[in-house]
């Protein structure tokens, strides 16, 4: 899939559901909130997100140099994936985020 076509995504959700699916998953979830935002738009059926590890990675390294405050960051980035329209997160932060909350 070319990951700068939005409408190939959303045809590939379609013929996802057409095989059965059950969920369409995002991801990565950051680079994709407009593809999160078009799914659950567009289909009838529970939208998930992964928040790879490249994104994990990121925010990790920011915040061990000091760039940034992680827990900010990370409820941050979540609050964005989930406002795009995903139901369900599957991140590497779910341990800290439940102690977080």
């Amino acid at each position: 899939m070319d990951p700068a076509n939005g409408r190939e995504a959303l045809r590939e959700c379609a013929l996802d559901l057409d095989e059965g699916a059950d969920i369409l998953m995002v991801k990565p979830a950051l680079p994709y909130l407009d593809v999160i935002r078009a799914v659950r738009e567009r289909f009838d059926c529970p939208v998930w997100a992964y928040q790879v590890s490249g994104e994990y990675a990121m925010v990790r390294a920011a915040a061990d140099a000091g760039h940034l405050d992680e827990r900010r960051a990370v409820l941050e980035s979540l609050t964005g994936i989930k406002r795009a329209g995903a139901g369900t997160i599957v991140t590497y932060w779910a341990k800290d985020l439940a102690a977080w909350l």
